[in-house]
This record gives structure tokens, sequence and C-alpha cells, in this order.
């Protein structure tokens, strides 16, 4: 992987890059982005057969979801941050081509032991592709397009989330669960040479990476993670109170660290960044609202109303489905209003179209289930461009790999106070826990309306940052 100088590399960082290069970049992107999220979705499909054939219970086969997921989560901010000093190019590369060896070994595991291994170092891969996507496409596009940029993230992710379980169970249904991970062999492969010669090089930041930071960063998020899934799922209170304990007391020597850093890890300098911060509450809390509604409808759908296992997957289709059409739209007009108007009218029809959901009655019909849900779509489709491309553009140049690993970490942790929510309201109240978690996923979104229109309170400190 070479770093020699181009013309790429410099017309990259004075205004993106022309047309045809930014389409062939925008493809290395999306494949490798596609991937990624396809393993976090097509797995849970595969649980079961994979828990069946290597003769494991179907508790311990959650650890195939879970060591993708926290290694990805711990992994975010240490990897963009090693991309403002090495290069986003370099780590999305070296990430693109671990994730297609990791996969190639999880194909070839025969235990449970070996498969989570895999899984972990496939997680490390993805991490790579995930912290440093949105950084590279702030250099791919022109300021001027960016938010367009943005919404085909956007779009990606919201394809693969509706092909995933499809896709899992076609090749279930004609092959054994390991090709669900040998098909991204082929595929990495042929995205790692295309990116050698697309993706374009970016400015770096002088200072020395801090494996101590990193360290600390993995034990903070390691034991918060940690912390939230016990509570949630009723495990025993002084275990939950330790880690929580350990999290705190390593989080403060963690943050003390960053501050006398000139680009800190943790991103301590951009969260002083009033519109940042306010970008980056308004996406956990957003974030919250969507898992806290797609970790409950499921229960919703099937034990409460009736639905089978297909019909709920199809009623739950429409949210991802409308986000695909959405967010172009939604990209196009961030670049041209600002994001706290944007994200407060598609938060407020998520929110309505929540409440919606909570109310739906004893005995409703697709139709009725299916609007709802397209109407949560429009919202979340609506809000989320917008909101990414402020967390970006509000960011130096030189620190987009710091708000690109912002980005993920506030929706990694939005989804998993999510998940958390759920267990701890089903935990409570077992037989209207459904209904009540949507109710809470509503208000969720409620709050995230009032932390977006924030963004245009008209003070000098809530000016965006050049």
């Amino acid at each position: 992987m070479t770093d020699a100088p181009s013309r790429t590399s410099i017309m990259a960082e004075e205004g993106g890059l022309p047309p045809a290069q930014r389409l062939a970049a925008m493809t290395v992107i999306a494949l490798g982005l596609t991937l990624s999220v396809l393993d976090g979705t097509i797995a849970n499909i595969a649980l079961p057969t994979i828990a069946r054939h290597l003769h494991t219970s179907a508790a311990a086969s959650i650890w195939v979801i879970n060591a993708y997921q926290l290694t990805i989560t711990i992994s975010l901010l240490p990897l963009s941050s090693l991309g403002d000093r090495i290069g986003y190019r370099r780590v999305y590369l070296c990430g693109l081509l671990l994730f297609t060896v990791a996969s190639l070994g999880c194909a070839l595991s025969d235990s449970l032991t070996t498969l989570a291994l895999a899984r972990t170092v496939q997680g490390f891969g993805a991490a790579g592709v995930m912290s440093v996507n949105m950084a590279l496409i702030r250099t791919i596009f022109p300021p001027s397009r960016l938010g367009r940029g943005v919404a085909v993230n956007a779009m990606i992710v919201a394809i693969s989330s509706v092909v995933g379980p499809t896709l899992a169970s076609l090749i279930l249904s004609i092959a054994s669960w390991q090709w669900l991970f040998a098909i991204n062999v082929p595929i990495g492969i042929v995205a790692f040479v295309r990116g050698m010669r697309v993706l374009p090089m970016n400015e770096r930041h002088p200072s020395r990476y801090d494996y101590v930071s990193a360290v600390m960063n993995a034990l903070v998020f390691g034991m918060l993670i940690f912390a939230v899934d016990g509570f949630g799922h009723g495990e025993a209170r002084r275990y939950v109170a330790v880690e929580l304990l350990c999290a705190f007391v390593v989080g403060i020597f963690f943050v003390r660290r960053q501050l006398h850093q000139s680009a800190p890890l943790l991103p301590v300098d951009l969260l002083r960044i009033p519109v940042f911060t306010l970008s980056v509450l308004t996406s956990i809390c957003s974030f919250c609202a969507a898992s806290t509604a797609f970790v409950a409808l499921p229960f919703l759908l099937q034990n409460e109303i009736g639905f089978s296992q297909i019909q709920t997957g199809l009623l739950m289709t429409p949210w991802p489905l409308v986000i695909v059409g959405v967010a172009p739209l939604a990209g196009a007009l961030s670049d041209r209003y600002p994001a706290g108007v944007l994200g407060g009218i598609g938060l407020t029809t998520l929110a309505v179209g929540l409440l919606l959901l909570a109310t739906l009655g004893a005995h409703p019909s697709g139709f009725d289930i299916g609007w709802r849900m397209a109407l949560c779509g429009v919202g979340f489709g609506i809000f989320q461009a917008p909101n990414n491309r402020q967390m970006l553009s509000s960011a130096p140049r030189s620190r987009a790999g710091g708000a690109s690993g912002m980005l993920g970490t506030a929706r990694l942790t939005g989804q998993t106070l999510g998940a958390a929510l759920v267990a701890l309201i089903f935990g409570i109240s077992p037989q209207h826990g459904p209904v009540i978690a949507l109710y809470v996923a509503s208000l969720s979104a409620a709050i995230a309306i009032i932390v977006s229109l924030s963004r245009l309170v008209p003070i000098p400190a809530l000016k965006r940052n050049k």
C-alpha cells in the first residue's frame, strides 16, 4: 500500500475527487461497508443452525454475535485515531484485508471456540472499515456535496439491513452455514485490490499514536457494555456494580489523559465544539429509540398479536426499506438546510410513528402495522444523513477520523442502551413489556428532538467550527 503523493490524493484534499474517481472510490466503500453490516445481521439468522452443528447450547452460541459486536465497539475510536495518523486509506484497506482473512477462518471453524475467536478477529477488521469510512467519504466528496455522500452511506446500511436476513435464509436453504462467511472472501479480495487503486490519501496528524489510551478505551467501553447488558438481563447487582466501578475508575484516568493531547483518541477536543456534542447526543438518543423498537417489536407482533416469524420479518421491512428511498433526498437537503431543522422534522416523525405502533390495539391488520413502520423509516431517514453530515463537517479536516469514530461509537452506544432498556422493561413487566418499550422508544425520540433543535440556538458558542 504505497503512500506516495499523487494527483488523486491532492485533489481529494482540495475539494474531493472528480466524479468518475468518486464513483470508483464509493464502490469500494460500499462493498466493505456492506460486508461489515451484513455479517452483523446474517449470523443472527444462522445461530440455531450453528449451535446444532457445533453441538453447543443456544446461550453459548450468542458469543458468535457478542464477540463481533464487542470487538467493534472497543476498537472504533482507537482505529479512527490511528487513521488520523497513518491515513484513512491504510486503516480501511488493512481492516478490509483482516476481515476477509477472518471470514475464511470463520468458514473453516470446527468448534464454537475457534468460531468465536475468528469472529473476534473479524470484528477488528470490520471496525477498521467502519471507523474511517465516513472520514474517507469526507475526503472523496467536496464540501458542497458531502450530504449526498453521507446519504449514500446511510442507504448502504439500510439496504444491507433489509437484504441480510433474506440472504442468510437463501444461503442456508442451499448450503451449509460456513458459506455465510466464505462468500465474503472473493468479494473482500476484489474490494481490496480495487481499493488499492482508487481510494484517496489524506493529510495526517503529526502526533504519535497513544497505545496506552487504546487499552484504556477498550477497558472502559468493554466494562460499560458488560455492566449495561448484565443489568438489563438481571445479573447479580454486585457484579454489575464492580463492572461500573472499574469502568468509572479507568474512565477518570482515561479522560484526564486525553485532556492533555492535541489529537486525543477519545475526541474531547471535538466534544468541546457544542454543535458536535449535540449531534452526538442526538445520535445516541435516536439510535436508542430505534434499537428499543426493533428489539421489542418481534415480541409484540409474534407473542401478543399472533403473527408468524416470516410475517414479522416482512412487517418490519418497511422501516429500513423506506430509508433507502428517503436517504438520498435527505442528503441533498442537508447540503442546503440546517441539520437541527431536518433532524427535528425527522425525529418528530419517528416519535409519532413509534407512538402509533405502541397504540396499535389487539387486532391490527398488516397494513396498519406496515404504514406505521414506514412512517418511522421516513422519520429516521430524514434525520440520519443531516445529523451525520453535521458531525463530520463540524470537525476540522485533520480530525475527520476522530469524528468518524465518534459517529460509529454514538450509534453503537445508542443500540446497546436500547437493547438493555428492553431487557430491563421485560424483566419488570413481562406481560406488557413490548408496548411499554415502544412508549419508552417514543420518549427517547422526543428527547432527541429537543437536543436536535437546540443546535439552532443563535449564540456564538453554537456556531459551527470552521
